[in-house]
């Protein structure tokens, strides 16, 4: 028989993930209900934020500890708490640290491509948002200085804003963003020279308060140009993903961008081949518009694995959380992006 006071105590030992503090010292727990003849669990938790991957990451870990004490299913809801109370156990963020810090963790993974127009930044939001959907702590930096197209793709309209002397990102489907799109006004074309464009791009590392973060994903610009050049002299630990159509012809130009990432000691873990091919909704029959073979041929030359196969379909919009690129969770394409997503963390664990 499932006890509620049992059960609340195991729910109070719970850190909250952004005060790092136990819900019980808290007092975060604001329902727990428990209906025996059904073996269900219903709970309502207070947090710092909603809307996150530490809000998903904290959902997974009650429900996992609820049904290891006997409960089948388990209802959560989340409300905020007041900011008297995040005010009291906020901990001051450490003076200086940043990304490139030599102590910090977080991992990054660019996505390249050899050319444009094979659909990298849809790939790059898509898995931004899956590693977030699976608990990670995400940010996506719009790299692609000229050709910036993530806020529109991520249905962000806010800007960031300023706390203090740093840049605060904006924070959508829990992963935090930073994009040339939002310092310039009515979609204006960028005219910089490399010089100029990667002390942007430097400033979106040293100057953004990012927090704790498990990945930082970069949109990388197609090519190797100037941009992708100052990433990899930034991050020589950076991890890498290529992006490639089935086209032959888009895989040996695609080659290119994961032959340069080798010979900077970047360490390319995977190929997406995106654009596989096209499935009829009315028949289930492939057909393979961009040809097929590339993924295959780009994965033995650069002796890594394909993470997976995207086929072309359009997300499901919904217009009142409109995200016109990002397809959801259980969308057939979304599962693959979760399934990718699951792949990378395997691969690139976080420590």
């Amino acid at each position: 028989m499932l006890q509620e006071s049992e059960l609340r105590k195991i729910v109070e030992q719970i850190n909250e993930p952004f005060l790092h503090t136990t819900l019980k010292e808290l007092n975060a727990i604001e329902e727990l209900t428990v209906k025996p003849e059904k073996q269900h669990v219903s709970v309502k938790i207070a947090i710092a934020k909603k809307g996150s991957g530490e809000q998903m990451k904290l959902q997974q870990e009650v429900v996992a500890k609820l049904k290891e004490a006997g409960a089948l299913t388990v209802g959560i809801r989340f409300a905020e708490l007041s900011q008297e109370v995040i005010s009291k156990f906020q901990q001051t963020p450490q003076a200086g640290g940043n990304l490139l810090s030599p102590g910090s963790k977080t991992i990054f993974i660019a996505i390249a491509s050899g050319k444009g127009g094979v659909g990298k930044s849809t790939v790059s939001v898509n898995l931004a948002v899956s590693l977030a959907r699976i608990g990670k702590k995400v940010g996506l930096i719009d790299a692609d200085i000229y050709g910036f197209s993530v806020p529109d793709m991520m249905g962000i309209s806010q800007r960031p804003t300023l706390r203090g002397e740093k840049i605060l990102p904006v924070e959508r489907l829990g992963v935090k963003v930073i994009s040339m799109g939002f310092f310039v006004e009515d979609n204006a074309p960028v005219i910089w020279r490399g010089p100029m464009l990667g002390k942007m791009l430097n400033n979106f590392f040293q100057e953004v308060e990012w927090g704790d973060l498990d990945y930082l994903l970069l949109d990388l610009p197609p090519g190797t140009g100037d941009v992708a050049l100052d990433v990899h002299s930034m991050l020589p630990a950076c991890k890498e993903i290529i992006v490639s159509t089935p086209h032959p012809t888009a895989a040996f130009v695609a080659a290119r961008a994961g032959a340069m990432a080798l010979r900077t000691d970047h360490e390319v873990i995977g190929v997406v081949e995106n654009m596989a091919y096209f499935e009829s909704k009315k028949t289930g029959e492939k057909e393979y518009v961009f040809g097929q073979g590339g993924g295959e041929k780009l994965s033995e030359e650069l002796n890594v694995p394909i993470l997976g196969k995207i086929p072309l379909q359009q997300p499901d919009w919904d217009e009142v959380d409109f995200s016109p690129s990002v397809y959801t969770a259980d969308h057939p394409i979304g599962k693959i992006y979760l399934q990718m997503s699951e792949k990378i963390a395997e691969i690139v664990p976080v420590k």
